[in-house]
């Protein structure tokens, strides 16, 4: 992991800003969703892309019944018999 020698306090409603170059690096614009997660004790935040629930592709997703399937496992359930 590297560090960015960047250190924001948490306000009190447990917020964080991230800074902008932060922000432009990793292309996450404002109104763009973080997904958090936790290792031992790191928190880790990355920019939420949605994926495929069957393979975990995140191109081409399209919306099927409330779930996220990519168009290539949709050629393969249409396959299916």
């Amino acid at each position: 992991m590297k560090s960015t020698g960047v250190v924001r306090r948490i306000d009190e409603l447990g917020r964080i800003v991230l800074p902008i170059e932060i922000r432009k690096n990793l292309d996450i614009d404002n109104r763009d969703a973080v997904e958090i997660f936790v290792d031992q004790d790191k928190i880790i935040l990355k920019k939420y892309e949605p994926a495929c629930v069957f393979c975990g592709n995140a191109d081409n997703v399209v919306s099927f019944g409330g779930k996220l399937v990519c168009r290539d496992c949709i050629v393969k359930l249409s396959d299916i018999k």
